[in-house]
């Protein structure tokens, strides 16, 4: 076997492994994958997977983060993660792009902020209870505020610390909040409300 096949190998059962990982705390995922037109890999967008079957609504996780085991984005919690957000609205991969819908709205909200972060995570630590809001020039995030969470961890013989990162969208004041009080309180305020992890805004502000 050539060091390219090897490498190949590996990558394929860290694959699989990694998608078992994910079901384990997500859920089972959708037999339906939204593939990027342009790979991720030479600068196109991600693809993105539907976990139905976990919380009420839907998670959307990332898997290119960490493409092979222990490499990758990575942080002072994670050696290496994949992102997930979630929304309380049902999975409708026929409404996915359509901003008419609840879900299509929830989508292309969860698209583009994925689709930014996911390069950014390549450059920076981003840590669970850490805020971003991104620039108001920003196409179709400008303004929005984040916070992250670790979602679960797992490591095994073939991983050390595989995280999955959630990125939670919530309003400014909460982003302030958690600026001037620290980001676990604010996590701890959403989930006494019945808001986490999810990214929906269809709700009154808990700070």
């Amino acid at each position: 076997m050539s060091s390219d096949e090897a490498d190949a190998d590996v990558a394929q059962r860290w694959y699989d492994r990694k998608s078992s990982l994910m079901e384990a705390s997500l859920g089972k995922e959708h037999d339906i994958v939204m593939h990027a037109i342009i790979p991720y890999a030479i600068g196109g967008g991600l693809d993105l997977y539907y976990y139905p079957n976990g919380l009420p609504g839907t998670a959307v996780a990332t898997k290119e983060l960490s493409e092979l085991p222990n490499e990758g984005s990575t942080n002072d919690v994670y050696r290496s993660y994949e992102l997930v957000m979630f929304t309380k609205h049902q999975l409708d991969l026929d409404a996915a792009d359509d901003d008419e819908t609840f879900f299509g709205r929830a989508h292309s909200t969860i698209k583009a902020i994925l689709n930014c972060i996911a390069p950014y995570s390549a450059q920076a630590k981003l840590n669970p209870n850490e805020t971003c809001e991104f620039p108001a020039d920003m196409e179709g995030v400008g303004g929005k505020c984040l916070i992250f969470d670790g979602y679960a961890c797992h490591s095994d013989e073939m991983v050390e610390e595989f995280g999955l990162l959630a990125i939670i969208e919530v309003f400014c004041s909460e982003m302030e909040y958690a600026r001037e009080n620290g980001g676990a309180k604010l996590i701890k305020r959403l989930k006494s409300m019945g808001h986490y992890p999810y990214s929906d805004l269809d709700r009154a502000p808990v700070a």
